[in-house]
């Protein structure tokens, strides 16, 4: 090009504006023979777009040196967007003085951003000056001022506003329904979808993704149908978006079978679609299909994000799979995502839930930044372990940090306290939680004040604490004070209690086979029998107690007195030598543990069988010596094995870690990490 004009100077500067390339764009600004208000824009652009602050305000300030005349509604547009973007609220007034004192303040095109950044920036009021001020407002502006009042909660002003608009287009009306949704008003988002509907007008993928998410935060299922099938009709199916919006909602609503349907028909899924997916898994309890799909997903070649690895790592947390778990805490160090907060947190968390305490406090440890869920997750993992000391030292140093504890946090610290024995430490921190941080107490946190009464023998106390409630305990609740009866030997509160949980949930087994169980300490028999009775005669069944261990990628599963294992007659023959050795070292079988009114020997028998005591012997027999062996329970584990178990540690010289339905034991040496308090 032997001599370019300028607009052909223009178009090079366009192009290195665009793609970034700074030095480049600069070269060809300097060697140009002259500049337009064009040229200045496209140079600020490309600053603000790819460079820093700084340098687009230094271009900006030589753009008003070099005279008024190049300034353009695209000038201050530019300029208002970067302070926006970039939260700089002193470069944003500035520029706003400008407008003004330049003239430009009549422009709608300068106004919406103008509008939009205060909003952004959680300047409200200042937000509405602005858009008051405008002589002349069209749709964009009403569209900006409607999303900046939602996002800053001010709800009723903009139905207000919205309701004020001639002409409505299809974004007043997403806008109305996404900020609904997202101020908590998934109801009248939902209204908002209905009344759109008949005003005919066109919806877009954002319109049917708000509308799901309300539908899915209220568990509102038939209108979730109502409005997949008007997806159907309007040919929006195979939108990525919808798919995946669909998805979690059917997941959310707890219809797992919908959103495989829904999942499996998508033509096209994207990481989104897949972590859908996933999570739905998870938050259903189905854990092994969350991590068979993470699979699936890195077969089909989709790379997950921090979201999707955090996810599939809280499923192998819920399923304790220290194995799979591990393997993801290696692909998050390989890809480098584990610098996300949401891998780290999800880490933590699965290494506490599968009882590597120390690793999880490491991983804590390495983190570059902590969140209250980093420390929730830590001050959990010691409480389920039963370290009560250390969980509260925890919490005492997350106060410290200036971090605010939500419920959960509650939850693990009380729980602590009442695996413990620290009711009044307890008490503390459920006044604190009500009276200091405004926390309304859930069942969760009611059914962890009655465990810390009545685990510590005070039932009258857990009795009297139950009737001051604003409401009653839920099935949980009732359980922990009737296991706290059976402990006991407590009749007359435990019947009160059984009673109460019979009337609230007739089918529940626990009431049965708790109550049973202090009638049998007490030698009840005719007590015993009845209750058995009466659940033949209900038909309530027992959920059978089972353990089971993992070796070499396989799960093995037992049950009481379970002869169903190739390697039976080892596991038998292992058990009847141990029980030997135990009985030297002065173990006593603990009868009180069987409900049965059967002959001394047949107790000890039905004891020697338990289901833990059958994976146990089975890790002593196939687990390296040297490795821990870990097993878990789908129930409270039973005082006879919990006493046995810690013989067999002191015996074999091995670490054993149960995980019951409460919480973690590690014995070691003859000693649990519970205290025996559990």
């Amino acid at each position: 090009m032997a001599q370019p004009n300028l607009f052909s100077w223009n178009t090079i500067l366009s192009a290195y504006s665009k793609s970034g390339n700074l030095s480049e764009m600069n070269s060809v600004f300097h060697h140009m023979p002259f500049h337009d208000g064009v040229s200045w824009n496209l140079l600020i652009s490309g600053h603000a777009s790819h460079g820093s602050v700084n340098d687009a305000v230094k271009v900006y300030n030589l753009m008003l040196k070099d005279g008024l005349g190049n300034l353009s509604r695209i000038t201050f547009s530019t300029m208002l967007i970067m302070s926006s973007s970039r939260r700089c609220v002193d470069l944003g007034r500035q520029i706003h003085g400008h407008v003004l004192k330049f003239g430009f303040g009549s422009y709608v095109f300068v106004g919406s951003p103008l509008v939009d950044m205060y909003a952004k920036l959680g300047l409200i009021y200042d937000a509405k000056r602005g858009f008051d001020e405008l002589p002349e407002r069209n749709i964009v502006m009403y569209n900006t001022m409607i999303t900046g009042l939602l996002r800053c909660g001010l709800v009723e002003e903009s139905r207000r506003l919205f309701r004020g608009i001639k002409d409505k287009d299809s974004i007043s009306w997403t806008t109305m329904i996404t900020g609904l949704m997202q101020n908590g008003l998934e109801r009248e988002a939902i209204d908002f979808f209905r009344e759109m509907r008949l005003e005919g007008l066109a919806m877009d993928q954002f319109t049917f993704g708000s509308v799901l998410t309300a539908c899915g935060g209220l568990l509102a299922l038939e209108e979730g149908k109502q409005i997949h099938a008007y997806i159907i009709r309007n040919d929006h199916k195979d939108n990525v978006f919808v798919g995946s919006a669909l998805v979690d909602m059917y997941c959310k609503c707890k219809s797992i079978k919908y959103a495989e349907s829904v999942f499996r028909t998508m033509a096209r899924k994207n990481v989104v679609s897949w972590t859908a997916m996933l999570v739905g898994y998870g938050h259903n309890g189905c854990s092994e299909e969350a991590v068979k799909i993470f699979c699936n997903m890195q077969r089909n070649g989709i790379e997950p994000d921090d979201f999707t690895l955090g996810s599939v790592i809280s499923s192998c947390a819920n399923l304790a799979s220290l194995e799979e778990g591990t393997q993801f805490h290696g692909r998050s160090l390989v890809t480098g995502l584990i610098s996300f907060i949401t891998v780290s947190n999800a880490l933590v968390t699965f290494y506490g839930k599968c009882g590597n305490i120390e690793d999880s406090h490491r991983l804590f440890n390495e983190m570059n930044v902590r969140d209250e869920v980093s420390w929730t997750a830590l001050v959990s993992g010691y409480a389920k372990f039963g370290k009560a000391n250390e969980t509260i030292d925890l919490f005492e140093k997350m106060l410290s940090h200036g971090l605010k504890p939500d419920e959960v946090t509650f939850i693990g610290v009380l729980s602590a306290c009442s695996r413990a024995g620290l009711v009044e430490k307890g008490r503390h921190y459920f006044e604190i939680m009500v009276n200091e941080y405004g926390i309304r107490p859930i069942h969760d946190h009611y059914t962890c004040m009655i465990d810390i009464l009545s685990r510590a023998g005070r039932l009258e106390e857990a009795k009297s604490f139950i009737n001051k409630m604003p409401f009653p305990p839920d099935a949980i609740g009732w359980a922990t004070l009737l296991s706290s009866c059976r402990i006991h030997g407590n009749v007359e509160i435990g019947k009160w209690a059984a009673e109460s949980l019979l009337e609230l949930d007739p089918y529940n087994p626990a009431s049965y086979v708790l109550l049973s169980s202090i009638y049998a300490s007490k030698g009840k028999w005719d007590h015993v029998s009845q209750l058995r009775r009466t659940m033949r005669e209900k038909g309530v069944r027992k959920d059978p107690g089972c353990s089971w261990i993992k070796y070499k990628s396989r799960v093995h599963i037992f049950s009481a007195d379970d002869w169903s294992s190739p390697y039976s007659d080892q596991i038998y023959a292992e058990l009847e030598k141990l029980n030997h050795k135990m009985i030297k070292e002065g173990y006593v079988p603990e009868l009180s543990s069987v409900l049965h009114d059967v002959e001394l020997s047949e107790k000890i028998k039905m004891l020697n069988h338990h289901s833990e005591k059958l994976a146990i012997a089975f890790g002593l027999l196939f687990i390296p010596s040297g490795l821990p062996i870990r097993v878990v329970k789908n129930l409270r584990v039973c005082s006879d094995c919990h006493n046995a178990t810690k013989y067999i540690s002191k015996i074999t010289q091995r670490e054993i870690l149960v995980r019951d339905a409460v919480r973690f034991h590690l014995f070691k040496n003859g000693e649990c990490s519970c205290g025996d308090f559990w």
